[in-house]
């Protein structure tokens, strides 16, 4: 009985020794993905808070380079090559710096991401790109320090960063484009199946790009799918016709497109044809 009492005791001493208070971070670590255009961008960075004080122009100054949120510095990721005002910078990781000022920010990319803070010795060397921004004022408080990417399209977005009362955003590119086109000519190259005529027109109509070709892609798909239609697909088919010029072969794909949609009853697709019927044909 003693031995049991004495071990007891024993591992009482170590579960001791080992617990700690675990509280909440003051601010807290959060991690955005965003996917853009065939781009995975990630940012990893925590998220300090107002709490009654006053951020730019005094607790985070002017003129200075700022860690860009709290604890250690701001990371972003872009999983293939990006361009931020004419800077192209290779596929990896790179820490975000920025000189905050009252209508003017400067961002840095930073090729050193292990720095807690900003670098205790600057290297110009690491700077793979640097913009300027306009810095806006926004009519209402923003208590948690935020970063977002928006207004998303195939090619690229906005990085954007708002707290307190100040809102600023950092254009970036992405090479999808060139991806897309190289994926196209590939597979068009082989055997392509209806979801990739479909897919590749698509692409073309999103971009403004050759209506004729696309035409003939979304044909191409609409009849390898004939023995089971897809109300989609025609929608597309509508769409890219009239976009060619072809507006008696957009509005027959549109009619029949609403009646598959009619039937499948999906009524985001029958509100889309009917729209575009009135407008087409001008009812």
């Amino acid at each position: 009985m003693k031995k049991l009492l004495l071990l007891f005791m024993a591992c009482a001493t170590v579960y001791t020794v080992n617990a700690q208070v675990n509280t909440p971070q003051s601010s807290p670590a959060a991690k955005l993905e965003q996917k853009v255009g065939l781009t995975d961008v990630t940012i990893e960075y925590s998220r300090p808070g107002v709490k009654d004080r006053k951020i730019f122009g005094d607790l985070v100054p002017y003129g200075k380079v700022w860690r860009t949120g709290a604890n250690k510095n701001t990371i972003i990721t872009f999983s293939t090559d990006a361009t931020i005002s004419n800077y192209k910078i290779k596929a990896g990781s790179y820490a975000i710096f920025t000189e905050p000022g009252e209508s003017l920010w400067k961002v840095y990319f930073y090729a050193d991401t292990e720095n807690w803070g900003t670098p205790k010795k600057w290297d110009e060397s690491k700077v793979v790109a640097v913009t300027s921004v306009k810095a806006y004022e926004v009519p209402f408080n923003v208590e948690t320090f935020t970063l977002d990417i928006n207004s998303i399209t195939n090619g690229g977005a906005n990085l954007e960063l708002i707290w307190e009362k100040t809102y600023i955003a950092i254009p970036f590119t992405v090479p999808t484009d060139d991806a897309v086109l190289a994926s196209i000519n590939d597979v068009m190259s082989g055997s392509p199946k209806a979801s990739d005529y479909y897919a590749a027109a698509s692409y073309y109509l999103q971009e403004s790009k050759n209506p004729k070709q696309a035409m003939e892609w979304i044909d191409k798909a609409v009849d390898m799918t004939k023995e089971k239609p897809l109300f989609y697909y025609l929608r597309k088919q509508s769409l890219i016709h009239d976009k060619a010029g072809d507006s008696k072969g957009a509005i027959a794909a549109a009619r029949k497109s609403l009646e598959l949609a009619k039937i499948a009853g999906n009524d985001d697709y029958v509100k889309m044809n009917e729209d575009s019927l009135k407008e087409w044909l001008g009812e």
